[in-house]
């Protein structure tokens, strides 16, 4: 048998309250019935009822489980690769306050969505590094989103292979039985320029592997300059940089490997609808295991309990007989 609650300090001091009333009840009692010479044998009785309905009601209290069961539990969840650029044009402003820290937000909202499944992080631009590995720790996944910052990555241009062909490594290099592919997902989070030249290979083996792509483009048609210095970045001819949403490449490449494109701009956001269309996704099943378990019976001794005082009040007993 366990228990919900410790005997402790309250139910000690409900104890000691209790007996030191009856004990007065009963000295006061037995005191009467020697002054009148009269027989007070019942008084017992009555004590015997009473306590025996309030030691039930601190068992009940203390919430008594027993009656163990066998219950399966199943381990089912999803694999969750996000690719987040930090290139330079991810600090454009035409999303505010920038295009990075509405993206950490939104990561932050999709580690909360899919608290159930694990989620790694890799970090981006011409090269791919891996920020976190895959992990169920919220809490880490959190600390490392806010740390993010374009500076963590080299500053020459957007790659797009190096990040999903991480991704694909991470996901399908899984120790034990084969895995189903079907629960493993690649967020792709960007801008959509890309200057990669093997992308079409990276895409070809996320293909190959039957792995869903889904891509977030944040920016807008319109564009931003972008801040160097104390002025506007600008081009070898002097011109102001403008840097743009391209979702066109973004959008072909969700196509490609049946997953689905979303958008951050000016007037939308589909944040929302991406954790929808993930969560339709069904999880791979991890793990099959029985536990033992109990239930809190303290019913069962407040019904007693109840049961005692209902007779305690029906049936009248004399504690002093005249």
């Amino acid at each position: 048998m366990t228990w919900f609650r410790a005997f402790g300090l309250f139910e000690a001091v409900v104890v000691f309250l209790f007996l030191g009333f009856y004990i007065l009840y009963i000295v006061k009692v037995v005191r009467i019935a020697k002054t009148l010479n009269t027989p007070y044998g019942n008084v017992f009785y009555k004590v015997f009822l009473r306590t025996l309905v309030f030691a039930l009601l601190i068992i009940a209290f203390m919430g008594p489980s027993f009656g163990d069961s066998r219950k399966e539990v199943k381990s089912v969840g999803k694999d969750i690769m996000i690719c987040v650029d930090l290139s330079k044009s991810m600090d454009a402003f035409d999303i505010q306050p920038t295009r990075l820290e509405k993206i950490k937000f939104e990561m932050k909202r999709l580690v909360e969505a899919f608290n159930s499944d694990r989620i790694g992080i890799i970090i981006f631009s011409s090269e791919a590094f891996m920020q976190s590995p895959l992990t169920y720790d919220q809490n880490a996944l959190n600390l490392f989103i806010e740390t993010m910052n374009t500076g963590l990555v080299p500053s020459s241009g957007t790659d797009f292979g190096p990040p999903l062909r991480m991704a694909l490594t991470k996901l399908t290099d899984q120790e034990g039985p084969s895995s189903q592919q079907k629960s493993k997902v690649i967020v792709l989070i960007s801008d959509g320029e890309d200057f990669g030249e093997e992308t079409d290979e990276s895409i070809k083996e996320v293909q190959d592997n039957d792995i869903k792509l889904f891509t977030l483009g944040v920016g807008t048609q319109k564009g931003s300059q972008l801040y160097a210095g104390n002025g506007f970045k600008t081009d070898r001819q002097g011109n102001t940089v403008v840097t743009k949403l391209d979702s066109r490449s973004l959008q072909s490449l969700a196509n490609r490997t049946g997953g689905e494109y979303f958008e951050i701009n000016e007037t939308k956001n589909d944040v929302s609808r991406l954790i929808n269309t993930i969560s339709r996704i069904e999880g791979e099943l991890r793990d099959t295991r029985f536990v033992d378990v109990s239930a809190n019976r303290y019913y069962y001794f407040l019904l007693i309990a109840l049961s005692l005082l209902v007779l305690d009040v029906l049936v009248n007993v004399r504690t002093v007989k005249i």
